[in-house]
Order: C-alpha cells, then sequence, then structure tokens
C-alpha cells in the first residue's frame, strides 16, 4: 500500500547530538532544549533527564487529545477541561532481534456514557496522525475509562 500524499501545514524540526540516547535533543526553533539519559531499566543512569519514549508518549497523548476533542465536536458532544489522555509507551526487543514500541493509550472521558466514551475514542484513533502513522507497525491499544 502506497503512502497518502501529504501537503504538510507544519513540519517540526528536532535536532539530536551527542551520546544517542544519553546525548541531547533540540527543535530548531528552541523551544525543546533537552538532556536525554536512558532509563535505569534500560540499563543508563535515569534520572532527571527525558528518553525518546517520554517524548513520543508526550507527542502522541497531546495529539491524540486533540483528535479526541475534534471527534467529539463532530458527533455534537461537549467536553469539559477534565478530559485526560495517558500514553504508555513501551520499548522492547522484537523477535527479529531489534527493538520495538508498543502503544496503551487511556481515554479519561469524566460523565459520558461507557459506550459514548469508547466510540469516541475508536473515532480518534482513526484521525490522529500519530496513530496513522503507527497503524501496522507498532501495538496500539486504546481504551476509555468515564470515572
Amino acid at each position: 500500500m502506497a503512502a497518502a500524499h501529504i501537503d504538510p501545514l507544519y513540519t517540526a524540526t528536532a535536532i539530536a547530538s551527542g551520546d544517542g540516547r544519553n546525548g541531547e535533543v533540540r527543535s530548531s526553533d528552541g523551544v525543546i532544549d533537552e538532556k536525554l539519559a536512558a532509563p535505569k531499566e534500560m540499563g543508563g543512569p535515569g534520572g532527571l533527564h527525558t528518553n525518546p519514549e517520554q517524548l513520543f508518549a508526550a507527542g502522541y497523548a497531546a495529539c491524540f487529545h486533540g483528535a479526541l476533542r475534534l471527534v467529539a465536536k463532530q458527533a455534537g458532544e461537549q467536553l469539559g477541561e477534565d478530559t485526560e489522555v495517558t500514553a504508555n509507551v513501551g520499548i522492547g526487543k522484537t523477535e527479529s532481534g531489534g527493538f520495538g514500541l508498543t502503544v496503551a493509550i487511556q481515554v479519561k472521558l469524566p460523565g459520558l456514557e461507557q459506550g459514548k466514551a469508547e466510540q469516541l475514542a475508536a473515532n480518534a484513533h482513526q484521525v490522529c496522525p500519530y496513530s496513522n502513522a503507527t497503524r501496522g507497525n507498532i501495538e496500539v491499544q486504546v481504551s476509555a475509562v468515564t470515572h
């Protein structure tokens, strides 16, 4: 299946330097300027620095939340300010010996009926650019809670 042509509305640029997972990452505009540290679970120092999986999780959660709010609006649902999207990104070895990611997205939609919350989460998963980019490449589980 060929990739769809996209005319970007915006292009983000980030530069990684130094020692890979223990290096640095910065955005071209300077808004992001972070030191990286591999987590202890992967043999690194952990501590006060971020890692690629945290950055991916933050981006995915924010993007999915935007998609969720869009599909809710299109469905005529009013969402309060207390909605949340949590993205859990795991990294581990694949069967071929490389590394791969897993993602679990949890959507929190207080006050909605469970079935409606699940439908909105499923619809957001079809719209979200991160979901579309990972579909078929990364195992992504999506769930919804209403409390």
